[in-house]
Order: C-alpha cells, then sequence, then structure tokens
C-alpha cells in the first residue's frame, strides 16, 4: 500500500525478524526467536484482551507450552479437557473419544480456554522472553527486499505510521493472510468450502448429568455444531455448514441461529433454557490456503498460510507448531541462508503433511460412511487408537504410529464400497439398508 507523500513516518526501527500478528502463531515464532537472542518486533493490530474463535486446544499443545514455559499459566485459565464427543440424532446415539486412548501417551489431555485470556498470555511471554511486542499496529505494507532488508510500514492507534527494516518477516496475521493477499496467492478450498455462525451461551445443558470438560460435536444433516465449555457456566456454541444453508435465512443472523440450533433435537435440549449472552458471529470462507508457503528471508505461519474447516479443533496447534518450525528456519536463515533452504523445505513438508492428515478426516465428515465409523468406531487393528490420535493433533507421529491411521483410512474406503451396494455400518456388523443414496466420494488426494 503506497503512502501519501505527506505522512509522517517515525524514525526507521531495524531489526532482525518482524512479526506480523500477535495471536498464538505470531506470538509463539516471536518467542522463541527472542529467546534464541535474536532482536525481534512483533506487531499485532488489536489490543490484547480481544475476542477469538478457536478455543479448543489439543493434547499435542501441551508439548509447545511446556517450551514457552506457560504452561502453568494456562492449566490456571483452562478447563480440563479429556477428550471429545460426537453426536448424531440419525443414529440415535454417541461416541467418545478419549484422548488417554490413544498411541502417544506423552500428552492425553488438553484445555478449553477463554481465548482472549489464552492469546494474552502467550504475547505477554514473547514480550518478557525479549521481543519488541507492540500492540495498535496495523501492519499495511511489506516490501520484500532479503538483499537490503524487508521494508516494513504499520499504522498505530492515534494514526501515526512506523517504518521498519527486518531482515527476516514472519507472517502470522491469521485470517487476514496479509502477504498471501498482497501476492494475490491465497485460493479457496474448492473441498470444503463452509462458513459458521457462533456465540456464548450461559446455562446450557451438560450432554450428559456432569460436565466432563470435552468437547461435543453434534452432527446433523447439513453439517455440525461445536459445543465447548468455558470457565465461569459460559459455552460456546457454532454451526459449521456449506454457503447454500446460510442462504435459507430470511430474518436476522441472530433469529437464523437460533432456530438452527433448535432444529435439532440433541442441540435443542441442551439450550432450551440458555441465555444468548454475546453478538452472533458469522464467518465465510472458511477453508483456504496460498499458492507459495515461503521465499527469500520469509514465511507464512499458521492460518497466514492457510485455514480448514475447525471440526477437529486443529487450528491453534497448527498455527504453534508451524510457528515453531518456522522460527527455526529463521533463526538458521538470518546465520546461514544457503543452510535454511533445504530447512524451509522440510518446514514446507511437515505443514502440508499435517494439514492433509486431518483433512482427510474433514473432506469426509459429511458423508455416510465416515459418520458410521464414528459411532461404531472398531479398534481392530489399533484403528480407533490411530484414529484417537489424530484428533488428539499428533499429525507428525513416525511412521509406525501411522500404520493404525492406514488402516482407518482402509476400513473408510471398504465400507464406501459396501455402501454402495445398499449396506450401513451398524453395531452388528455391515446391513443393508431399505434405501441408499449415492455414496459421495469428495474429489481430493489421499
Amino acid at each position: 500500500m503506497p503512502l501519501d507523500s505527506s505522512t509522517a513516518l517515525q524514525g526507521e526501527t531495524s531489526c532482525d525478524v518482524l512479526v506480523v500478528g500477535g495471536g498464538p502463531a505470531g506470538a509463539t515464532a516471536a518467542a522463541i526467536l527472542a529467546e534464541k537472542g535474536r532482536r525481534v518486533v512483533l506487531l499485532e493490530k488489536d489490543r490484547h484482551p480481544r475476542f477469538h474463535i478457536g478455543e479448543s486446544l489439543l493434547p499435542l499443545n501441551l508439548r509447545l507450552f511446556e517450551r514457552l514455559g506457560v504452561q502453568e499459566e494456562i492449566a490456571a485459565i483452562g478447563v480440563h479437557k479429556p477428550g471429545g464427543r460426537f453426536v448424531s440424532d440419525e443414529h440415535g446415539k454417541h461416541a467418545t473419544f478419549s484422548f488417554a486412548a490413544g498411541l502417544n501417551q506423552d500428552y492425553t489431555y488438553s484445555y478449553q480456554v477463554r481465548r482472549s485470556q489464552f492469546d494474552e498470555i502467550l504475547f505477554a511471554r514473547a514480550r518478557t522472553l525479549g521481543a519488541d511486542a507492540r500492540e495498535g499496529m496495523r501492519v499495511l505494507d511489506v516490501t520484500l527486499d532479503a538483499a537490503g532488508g524487508h521494508r516494513v510500514t504499520a499504522r498505530d492507534e492515534e494514526g501515526a505510521m512506523h517504518a521498519f527494516r527486518a531482515r527476516y518477516v514472519i507472517d502470522a496475521s491469521g485470517r487476514d493472510t496479509f502477504l498471501a493477499t498482497a501476492m494475490g496467492s491465497k485460493a479457496r478450498n474448492p473441498h470444503n468450502n463452509t462458513a459458521a455462525m457462533y456465540g456464548h451461551f450461559k446455562g446450557v445443558v451438560p450432554f450428559e448429568e456432569t460436565e466432563d470438560g470435552s468437547i461435543t460435536i453434534h452432527l446433523f444433516d447439513h453439517g455440525w455444531f461445536w459445543m465447548i465449555p468455558l470457565p465461569d457456566g459460559v459455552t460456546s456454541v457454532g454451526v459449521v455448514s456449506n454457503p447454500g444453508f446460510f442462504k435459507r435465512r430470511r430474518g436476522e443472523v441472530r433469529d437464523f441461529f437460533l432456530e438452527t440450533l433448535r432444529s435439532v433435537p440433541s442441540v435443542a435440549r441442551r439450550i432450551a433454557d440458555a441465555e444468548l449472552m454475546s453478538e452472533v458471529t458469522t464467518t465465510g470462507n472458511y477453508s483456504y490456503a496460498s499458492k507459495v508457503m515461503h521465499g527469500n528471508g520469509w514465511l507464512m505461519a499458521g492460518d497466514a498460510y492457510a485455514f480448514i474447516d475447525p471440526v477437529f479443533s486443529s487450528g491453534v496447534l497448527l498455527a504453534m507448531a508451524s510457528a515453531e518450525m518456522g522460527a527455526e528456519v529463521a533463526d538458521t536463515w538470518l546465520d546461514d541462508p544457503v543452510r535454511a533452504a533445504p530447512m524451509a523445505r522440510a518446514f514446507e513438508r511437515r505443514v502440508k503433511r499435517a494439514i492433509r492428515s486431518l483433512s482427510w478426516l474433514i473432506y469426509r465428515i459429511n458423508t455416510p460412511v465416515l459418520r458410521d465409523m464414528f459411532m461404531e468406531p472398531r479398534n481392530r487393528f489399533r484403528m480407533r487408537e490411530g484414529l484417537v490420535s489424530l484428533l488428539a493433533g499428533d499429525v507428525h507421529a513416525n511412521a509406525n504410529r501411522q500404520l493404525p491411521v492406514l488402516a482407518f483410512k482402509a476400513a473408510y474406503h471398504a465400507l464406501n464400497l459396501a455402501y454402495r451396494f445398499g449396506y450401513r455400518l451398524r453395531p452388528q456388523g455391515l446391513v443393508r439398508t431399505p434405501r441408499a443414496e449415492p455414496a459421495v466420494t469428495p474429489r481430493v488426494a489421499g
């Protein structure tokens, strides 16, 4: 974005790394690099605490909390999350997946958190470790120039312009996708074009007699709902569906949201006497990815590169894990760009592999076959353990941990073939159903 010639710029600030965005990805990268002794500037457009969705964390987040030294602070603000459950009114039942039943026994639980508190803790930690962490700073322009130093301009809350010269730039701007938008490299995911509505409630009835802290995913014909228990008796409730479903709305968003919740019996029962205590927020174009992830002296981390449907609560983990790997790439590049080149390629492969691992499930979550498998989980060939490990965020597992996942996928394809001939998975095994719709086979790889 070009600046008006009359706009006054503050004195240029030089740094080793400039991080755009102070959410989980940006704060993680800034903290790691600052701890390594790098001069880091972290720019966040808002001020903490600020509202953000994505409140359900995964067990593999715990390793990152330990590395950053914030595990006790996160535990203090979180609701203990032992796993997740999937509820299907079509099947008339639910299935619970405990993280303790997964292949990875190092991390067997996680937390549900208010993102306003969670993000503030991570941002403050980056500052404590030495990052020049600034809030209320909206980045307007980045001119990439690895040889002369990348030039970044930002505007503060008073309207003053600030200039920065950085040797390396990490875009962790989240769904703002700053660099991808500027480069024209952002592309909507054609296989998962979804949108969402969500809000916070008081007085939601626990799924079981008492609240156990698990996230509950209620499946329905057009998508799925999330119900996340937060501190102080608050529950985050949202619905994810396709754009065609949301086009049915004729009145106010709030009324359509409540009407949608009441249309599914298992959801309606839980919110019957609940009070909506927040605005209803909507968001579209949920899933996307940039065609490029890194270049000479820069990279994208977290949602700034890609975002996938949040049905398995993977957003914060993918953001923080990619930021951790990206920080190592940046640290190496500052000393030896040649040595950093293969690291950057490995970083890209690992991020894409993690996204693919979860996307395989996400693309199929609305198919009858995968829903049958979730409602009738089997552990033959340790398939259920492998599935739990994926749900726990163990997406960088080694090969022997992947074998149960491969068995699960093979079972899916076999059941999908059986479905074409009118068979469904039921408690007693494969049962021929009176009428079966043609199986939906998404156009995806893997």
